[in-house]
């Protein structure tokens, strides 16, 4: 199947739908409220305790739940939360395309503009003194650099914000915008979030390298 070439884009999107999920909640609140004043018309899709902090800090009308979103409830401990169809249509759906935007029509996709993920804390776990196999193994996060990479390869619409110190930069871009993001803007934000998933892969790869059998044996009881 041949790729889908893009020729034409456009420069100027503005935030109308907004996918929400991290693990470090320090600061959503006032980059939500902040994503409203510049964006009055703003939705949030997001996960569980996601959702909670950003019920507290904007409207509650303008936050829907992911699960309810995908019609599928969140895996038990929260193993599978967003890999779900029409979150992916949503995220790489590219404008101007009659066949992208016949399926978001056929299958009632949102369009996401803007995505905030940070993820699970890897590196604070593979250096932890104690930390089991196990430990480490918990905190590999799939959803949250599978988001990051859907939307920083959508750049041409999406604008992917991976680390809670780009709230104020983003801010500050629809600021100067009236709620809108540029293309340049959309694709530093790439950049980041590339830079980031390739960071937390390697450090994954570290440190299950670093692991021998008699940790694994001590961990899971091997017979």
């Amino acid at each position: 199947m041949p790729f889908n070439k893009v020729t034409r884009a456009p420069d100027l999107v503005p935030i109308r739908n907004v996918l929400v999920s991290v693990y470090e909640k320090a600061g959503l609140e006032d980059f939500a409220r902040g994503l409203v004043a510049a964006c009055p018309e703003v939705r949030f899709y997001a996960t569980g305790g996601t959702q909670a902090a950003l019920r507290d800090a904007v409207d509650p009308r303008a936050v829907g739940a992911i699960s309810e979103y995908t019609g599928q409830p969140e895996m038990a401990g929260g193993l599978v939360k967003t890999l779900d169809w029409r979150i992916y249509l949503g995220l790489l759906a590219e404008t101007g395309d009659p066949l992208h935007e016949a399926d978001l029509a056929r299958h009632k996709a949102v369009a996401f503009d803007l995505v905030v993920v940070n993820l699970y804390p890897f590196s604070a776990a593979a250096g932890a003194s104690g930390s089991s196999p196990e430990d480490l193994r918990q905190r590999i996060d799939i959803g949250g650099p599978a988001m990051l990479r859907a939307a920083a390869k959508n750049y041409l619409r999406v604008a992917a914000v991976s680390d809670p110190g780009q709230y104020s930069r983003v801010l500050a871009e629809l600021d100067d915008q009236g709620g809108w993001t540029r293309l340049e803007f959309r694709r530093s934000l790439a950049t980041a979030a590339f830079s980031l998933t390739a960071r937390f892969d390697e450090s994954v790869s570290r440190a299950l390298a670093g692991l021998d059998s008699a940790a694994l044996e001590a961990a899971y009881g091997l017979e």
